[in-house]
């Protein structure tokens, strides 16, 4: 049939037309199509298409949505020439061969005839929308697969179109009690602290910000949640993407934390041993227990909010600084030497201990302290004892010596005492003839010092030992195995 005026210039009309427009005459075979129509089908020529129904169909595989095979009576050009009038057939087509791509096409009819109502040809329209739809099942793949709880609620009739496993594995739902669910059945923004608001920003299509609520369960209870809303649009209708934080772990992490600070609160008070907690860096008095109370004779106005230096509390500020200068350096000390003042003025001998801990997410240092004047009083006693008996060594036992040496068992800060290798040779020598009883002047003789020279050799043993006294000297050396019988130097002559 030759083409009639009408229908050249309808085809020019269509020529430019974005969406592609396949005309099919009476005979059944398709006429002409416009660029578009060739472009999205991957064709160069309207033989390319197949020329007919039959033809198109072994040129193209054609699917619904579902993956079903499209039937082949119901493929677009097939209804089209039957006569039937659709609208947005949306199919998924394959073009069969190497490395094909799948595309979505959405199709509609269009039937064209005379007044008489025979019809000329019949008019197919296509629609490329495979970048949509593509879109559309990225962002499938990243919802279903993001770990974190959502849900899709259409803002048209609030209703749940889409929920992901995060969300399924919080709440305990299972995915068909779900969709078409109302949101006033399952109410997302229940108890949430600004639900007004929220459901104002719902209502507009608004970003929905964070907030508390607390998301009913199938179970008949509830779950503390953080809840978020974000519009989107999906197969062009407008919707809301719920996002959720489960709060659960979080309140249960504080609970367990809360409990554990009151545990310790409620020990650290009520322990027999006199502690204080101190803020770094300033090493300020945040808390005392009542027995250091006891023992300081101070009240926690008098002592909280102020340093120990400020307060005065050590007799020796500097071995105070130098308490605190170790904690900043190790992070913790042990028997560390400590004179205590109190309010009265007395004072306490101190072993003190102290760790760096973490209270109320704030960096401080938990203190302890060991009263040891008593031990301190005995062992001066000891001491003086021992230095009393050997005023006359002549007739002294050298065992009762190591024995009374035994006796001693208050250690003293290792801070106090030196190390043997830090002696000079002299000085070992001059610890030795102290172990075996001899006075300044043997020495001297021993020697061959001057009594002046062995003075200032025993001064600096006594400096490196940390000890005041002849008696302490011995029982130093006693406890690290030195007699002073193995010790070489040039002996005086007796006359014996």
């Amino acid at each position: 049939m030759k083409p009639s005026a009408n229908y050249r210039q309808l085809q020019r009309v269509i020529a430019g037309l974005t969406e592609g427009i396949i005309l099919i005459d009476r005979n059944e075979k398709i006429t002409w199509a416009n660029q578009a129509a060739l472009t999205i089908h991957g064709a160069k020529s309207i033989r390319e298409l197949g020329g007919t129904p039959a033809g198109y169909r072994r040129k193209y595989k054609l699917e619904y949505l579902n993956n079903r095979p499209v039937e082949k009576s119901k493929y677009p050009l097939d209804r089209t020439i039957a006569g039937e009038i659709f609208d947005e057939l949306t199919v998924r087509m394959i073009r069969l061969g190497p490395r094909a791509r799948p595309r979505y096409f959405v199709f509609r009819s269009l039937p064209v005839g005379r007044d008489s109502g025979d019809l000329d040809y019949h008019v197919l329209i296509v629609r490329d929308e495979t970048e949509r739809f593509e879109a559309e099942e990225r962002f499938e793949s990243a919802f279903h697969a993001n770990p974190a709880p959502a849900i899709i609620c259409r803002l048209s009739d609030h209703r749940y179109i889409k929920v992901n496993p995060g969300f399924l594995e919080m709440t305990g739902y299972v995915r068909r009690d779900v969709i078409g669910l109302a949101l006033g059945k399952l109410d997302v923004l229940n108890e949430a602290d600004k639900r007004e608001v929220a459901l104002e920003k719902l209502k507009l299509g608004h970003t929905i910000p964070q907030m508390e609520a607390s998301l009913p369960l199938p179970d008949g209870t509830f779950k503390a949640v953080i809840v978020a809303g974000e519009p989107l649009e999906i197969a062009d209708e407008k919707c809301m993407l719920f996002t959720f934080a489960d709060l659960d772990p979080r309140k249960k992490a504080e609970a367990a934390l809360r409990h554990s600070e009151e545990r310790f609160a409620k020990s650290f008070r009520l322990s027999p041993v006199p502690g204080m907690i101190l803020k770094i860096p300033e090493f300020t008095l945040t808390d005392v227990n009542e027995a250091f109370k006891r023992m300081s004779g101070y009240t926690e106005e008098e002592l909280l909010g102020r340093t120990a230096t400020e307060r005065e509390l050590w007799s020796d500020k500097s071995a105070g600084q130098r308490f605190e200068a170790e904690i900043h350096k190790a992070g913790s000390v042990r028997n560390v030497d400590l004179k205590l003042r109190g309010k009265d003025g007395s004072i306490v001998d101190c072993l003190a201990f102290a760790d760096a801990v973490n209270i109320n997410e704030g960096e401080s240092v938990l203190c302890v302290l060991q009263d040891v004047t008593a031990q301190r009083r005995s062992e001066d006693e000891l001491i003086t004892a021992i230095e009393t008996v050997m005023a006359d060594a002549s007739w002294f036992s050298r065992a009762i010596v190591e024995k009374l040496a035994a006796l001693r068992r208050i250690p003293r800060s290792e801070e106090a005492s030196g190390a043997i290798e830090d002696l000079t040779t002299r000085e070992r020598q001059v610890l030795a003839l102290i172990c075996q009883g001899e006075s300044d002047k043997e020495m001297s003789a021993s020697l061959k010092l001057s009594p002046n020279t062995v003075r200032n050799h025993i001064s600096s043993l006594y400096h490196k030992i940390g000890v005041r006294r002849r008696a302490a000297a011995v029982i130093w050396a006693r406890e690290r195995g030195i007699t002073g019988k193995d010790a070489i130097w040039p002996r005086r002559r007796t006359g014996r």
